[in-house]
């Protein structure tokens, strides 16, 4: 799958992009049966929420699933972030963001190059991220709100967030924030289960807490250009990947009938 001079176009000006029903329900249900198994597991790649205790973060879903496994080498995903970036990529990242029916937490205010870069020791904000909503995501049940046009700052200041939530954050001040949005304006990222998104490193997002009756689960792959690699090993290996090998795209049914390379 490529995408056009138009959507190409749009990315790179709002620094994201939103593909509708990139997935079918059949594969997004089979992505979702999944779940319960993974978030009931005890282990440090689950992050619970401090008041709920319910999964706010699985990591490392690849290495836990086949089916994810599968996932993170689909070329509805891999193709357009390998047309975007020019150049072989690694895992870096695997995970599914879940905000509960009532209690989802809310991720505060930032962009992600600022833990690549701050954590890891990436060099350049050249990271992609690659979503795929697994429930409706709505304006009621806590949708990423991004902030149009604000990767063209740059990495901008950030601080380091430990207490707010359970997922320690870098994190982006009011300030800041009021000036972005000035500039760009807010885009709330909605859409049936099946919807893509692709956004940069820089890119400043949030998202609310969940209010309504209804869970928000959100896969999501991060692949960042080999050339571009970590250089800090401080966290560890399920929140950034040491394997660097460069990922190579699966047949486009895979999730039904291909096998993990």
């Amino acid at each position: 799958m490529r995408l056009d001079a138009a959507q190409l176009a749009r990315f790179h000006e709002d620094g994201f992009l939103i593909l509708p029903k990139l997935f079918s329900v059949a594969e997004v249900e089979l992505m979702r049966a999944q779940l319960p198994a993974l978030f009931a597991q005890s282990c440090p790649e689950n992050f619970r929420e401090k008041g709920s205790g319910a999964v706010r973060t699985a990591m490392a879903l690849h290495r836990r699933n086949e089916v994810y496994a599968r996932l993170v080498r689909h070329p509805r995903l891999l193709e357009p972030a390998l047309q975007i970036l020019g150049e072989d990529v690694y895992i870096q990242q695997v995970k599914v963001n879940a905000k509960e029916a009532f209690s989802g937490e809310i991720w505060q205010w930032h962009y992600d190059f600022a833990t690549h870069h701050g954590e890891d020791g990436v060099p350049q904000p050249r990271a992609l991220n690659l979503h795929v909503f697994l429930d409706e995501v709505n304006e009621f049940n806590g949708p990423l709100v991004f902030i149009r046009g604000s990767h063209k700052r740059g990495p901008v200041r950030t601080s380091l967030d430990t207490v707010t939530t359970s997922y320690p954050l870098w994190t982006v001040d009011n300030v800041t924030v009021t000036e972005l949005v000035t500039e760009g304006g807010f885009v709330s990222a909605k859409g049936p289960p099946g919807t893509a998104l692709i956004f940069g490193d820089t890119l400043v997002h949030g998202s609310s807490i969940n209010m309504s009756p209804w869970p928000r689960r959100i896969f999501s792959l991060i692949v960042n250009p080999v050339s571009n690699a970590l250089t800090r090993e401080k966290r560890p290996d399920y929140q950034h990947h040491r394997d660097l090998t460069p990922v190579v795209a699966l047949a486009d049914d895979c999730l039904f009938t291909g096998v993990a390379a």
